[in-house]
């Protein structure tokens, strides 16, 4: 994300599940990291480029989120390993998601 002109700052914290039920991420989006960005929560490995799409939009979602950890997803890039299609989701404070980008 840095290399991508966000600026970014790293929170470790031991319960990562307790987090994510308490900002109000969807079991359905979940992965490995939550990060906040302005008024949108985003999950997991979402490439930066949707991320600068939904800010520009600002649709009436609660973010974004590439659930899993999908293969060939920013920072999962493997030399040699062939890269998952995946899809980048919307959810809302419902649990409700959407596509939004797939990849």
């Amino acid at each position: 994300m840095r290399e991508n002109g966000f600026t970014v700052e790293e929170r470790p914290v031991a319960d990562m599940d307790a987090v994510k039920q308490r900002l109000g991420v969807p079991d359905a989006a979940a992965s490995c990291h939550t990060a906040q960005v302005g008024d949108y929560l985003i999950e997991g490995h979402v490439p930066a480029a949707d991320v600068k799409r939904l800010l520009r939009e600002r649709p009436a979602v609660r973010g974004l989120a590439a659930p899993g950890m999908p293969m060939g997803s920013p920072g999962m890039e493997t030399p040699g390993v062939a890269a998952e299609r995946y899809a980048v989701v919307t959810f809302d404070r419902d649990g409700v998601t959407g596509v939004y980008a797939r990849h």
